[in-house]
């Protein structure tokens, strides 16, 4: 009875058993057998100690492979690279390494490097100390954009340099992780990096020279004022002449009663003769630099951005291209489904054989190609482009089914067979969408069932002819630097050009401002003599013969520094203010006639001249208040007269007392000549007394306060 009770219970316990391992087995299916991995890639070693994939072309071309042996024969170890993507290596690179090694049978330094750097690095059988940290330390040397070639002679130069435990400190990597301490800059130019540029070299090449040459006139312009604004004035009473401060005082809180012309001739010695046309000779040089500037930062530009494309100039060939079509059409060529013996595989030996027995058995040719896609690809990530290749190298008619065992994705693709699309598209989603529950080799049996269901259909049905995928040498090349954002470039750039140009000038007029805010009373101090006698300036220009275009340009500048002197003006007496204001009124009345702010085409040499002396005259009367309201008699521009001499004139029988300068009082100086017109001969100048106009009344001892009287009557201003 007790033998009885025993059997029974250990049957009781083996039926437990097996219950409970058809339970665990049916939850958690055991994983692919990855055999067939190690076995295929260990039997490339066997042929080349460096094996890259044919599934990534346009970023690790074949190719290279001779420069990857190259750098794996520095190590001085016998040494194997894998090159694979990513889709190829298992969660643990480590053991696929271990796996391949076992297959392979070889010691030596096992690397795997797939696009994003190195996987994984063992040694076997050898001895080569550092090699784990000089795959960190590449891991944290170079930036993300690194090319599995950088990468791998990176390491190399670590590993030989017997430094790589330093390198690796010195980086700050935190030794228990995968972070940075700091990004590396990018090794290659991207096409964001090539537009940035452009527009920068745009930005640069009209902004900085525009700059350059609006600063230049400008700074030129003022400095011209300045020059007339210490331009000398003599002084009165046979004093040595005095030169007009170099700064401004504030502006008067009221002017003084003007004529109407005032509002005309601050115009004019504002926005025209106070900068006045900038000389032609000196514009045309300025522009020619400029422009020689101009091309001066776009050469070095050109120089500086020489990058022609974003890799590291690897291009793969047309046989790198091919490569992975030819495997597997004549993979397919043996057996309609083909596994890639590259990846892990996703569908076990039960699979295959129940998917075989399912393709033997359908009326219509299907063919099953279970390979990863990706960008990297010959198709760029386009399944459809793969089929179509496949179908170009069988030349067979069949619905050509790409299995992706990376994501789980199944997508047909009919060239030729007569089968019903329609039928199949309707067909439940999960059935062709990886990331559901079920596995790729159920899907792919349910979609064969539901291909064998499927209505009759006429062959030689075919899909529209795919999108060509990108060129790979043209996908990496760079586009011109003076193309694309260029020309926006030019544009903003000529616009900041005119911006900092407003800043620089905006700048200078307040550091002016302050200037003149920390010296404070200088003018008054110049007009009481505080300046002291040291350097005693030169007296005006005054030729006895003045061209028109010399008498243009110097009644310009003069006007201009009036003007400039009178708006800081405070410190003046009622009468000074006045006399220096009917000064400025009266020069825009006799050389500004359409009131346009600028002096006009054909004033009269004689009305330039009037000009001139009333704007002496006018900061005469600014800068020594006390001095004679008179000019000398000889030669108007000389300026302020010191005394008075008896002069006998033309016509008259009898001496006449007449204000002079200070020269003209110890010997009369040559009477001012001038032409009737801007085109007189210079041999047919005459008298200014002669001319008609009201400089002629100064011939006859006429004061300042009576030449403004003159000019506005003679203009019918009251």
């Amino acid at each position: 009875m007790k033998a009885v009770l025993r059997a029974g219970m250990v049957l009781l316990a083996g039926w437990l058993t097996v219950v409970c391992a058809a339970g665990t087995g049916q939850a958690a299916p055991a994983p692919p057998d990855d055999r067939a991995q190690t076995a295929y890639l260990a039997d490339r070693l066997r042929e080349n100690p460096v094996y890259i994939s044919d599934q990534f072309p346009r970023e690790v071309p074949r190719s290279t492979a001779p420069e990857f042996a190259e750098q794996a024969r520095r190590i001085g170890v016998p040494t194997y690279v894998l090159v694979l993507p990513g889709s190829s290596l298992t969660a643990n690179p480590a053991g696929l390494l271990a796996g391949v090694h076992d297959r392979l049978g070889r010691p030596g330094l096992y690397v795997a490097v797939d696009r994003s750097g190195l996987a994984a690095v063992e040694t076997y059988g050898v001895s080569l100390p550092g090699a784990t940290d000089a795959r960190r330390a590449t891991l944290y040397e170079l930036p993300y954009d690194a090319t599995a070639r950088e990468v791998f002679r990176h390491f190399v130069d670590v590993l030989t340099s017997g430094k790589a435990r330093q390198r690796l400190d010195a980086t700050g990597a935190e030794h228990d992780g995968a972070t940075r301490s700091h990004e590396p800059a990018g090794l290659h130019t991207t096409r964001t990096d090539r537009e940035n540029q452009s527009f920068v070299t745009g930005l640069a090449v009209t902004g900085i020279p525009l700059a350059a040459l609006l600063v230049t006139v400008h700074v030129w312009r003022r400095r011209r004022v300045r020059r007339a604004l210490s331009a000398p004035v003599p002084a009165p009473d046979g004093g040595r002449p005095d030169a007009a401060p170099g700064v401004s005082l504030r502006k008067p809180a009221a002017s003084p009663p003007r004529s109407p012309s005032a509002a005309p001739a601050r115009r004019l010695g504002r926005a025209g003769l106070a900068s006045g046309p900038f000389p032609l000779a000196l514009l045309i040089p300025l522009t020619v630099a400029a422009l020689a500037l101009s091309g001066l930062i776009a050469f070095t530009a050109s120089r500086l951005f020489t990058d022609t494309t974003s890799g590291d100039g690897s291009h793969p060939t047309a046989a790198d291209m091919r490569a992975r079509v030819d495997r597997v059409a004549d993979g397919l060529r043996r057996d309609p489904l083909y596994i890639d013996p590259e990846s892990p595989s996703a569908l076990d030996a039960a699979d295959r054989a129940r998917l075989r027995a399912r393709l033997g058995s359908l009326r219509v040719p299907v063919l099953i190609a279970a390979v990863p896609t990706s960008s990297g690809d010959e198709s760029g990530g386009n399944p459809a482009l793969l089929a179509q290749a496949l179908h170009d190298r069988l030349h067979r008619d069949a619905l050509i089914v790409i299995a992706d065992p990376a994501t789980g994705s199944i997508a047909p693709f009919n060239h030729g067979a007569p089968v019903n699309g329609g039928y199949l598209i309707e067909r439940p989603r999960e059935t062709y969408t990886g990331g559901t529950d079920l596995a790729l080799g159920s899907r792919l049996d349910a979609f064969l069932g539901y291909v064998a269901k499927s209505p009759p259909a006429k062959a030689g049905a075919t899909p529209y002819p795919p999108e060509p995928a990108a060129d790979p040498v043209q996908e990496k090349a760079l586009p011109g630097l003076f193309t694309g954002d260029f020309r926006p470039g030019l544009l903003i750039g000529a616009f900041l050009g005119g911006l900092v140009f407003a800043l620089v000038a905006l700048a200078l007029s307040l550091a002016r401002r302050l200037r003149r805010r920390l010296r404070p009373g200088q003018l008054s101090a110049a007009a009481g003599g505080e300046r002291g006698d040291a350097a005693a300036p030169e007296a005006p220009k005054a030729p006895e013969r003045p061209d028109p275009a010399w008498l243009r340009r110097t009644a310009r500048e003069e006007i201009a520094a009036l003007t400039a002197a009178l708006d800081p003006a405070d410190a003046l007496s009622e009468e000074a203010r006045r006399r220096a204001w009917e000064c400025l009124d009266a020069t825009a009345l006799l050389i500004d006639g359409d009131s346009d702010g600028r002096i006009d085409a054909d004033a009269a040499p004689a009305d330039l001249a009037c000009a001139v002396v009333l704007a002496r005259a006018g900061r005469t009367a600014i800068r020594r208040p006390d001095a004679a309201a008179q000019v000398c008699h000889r030669n108007p521009l000389h300026g302020a007269a010191s005394g008075r001499r008896q002069i006998r004139t033309a016509g008259s029988g009898r001496a006449r007392s007449l204000p002079v300068c200070q020269e003209c009082r110890a010997v009369p100086g040559p009477v001012l000549r001038l032409g009737s017109s801007p085109r007189t001969r210079h041999d047919a100048y005459v008298p200014y007394a002669t001319l008609p106009g009201p400089l002629a009344t100064l011939a006859d001892g006429a004061g300042i306060d009576q030449l403004t009287r003159t000019v506005r009557e003679y203009f019918g201003v009251h």
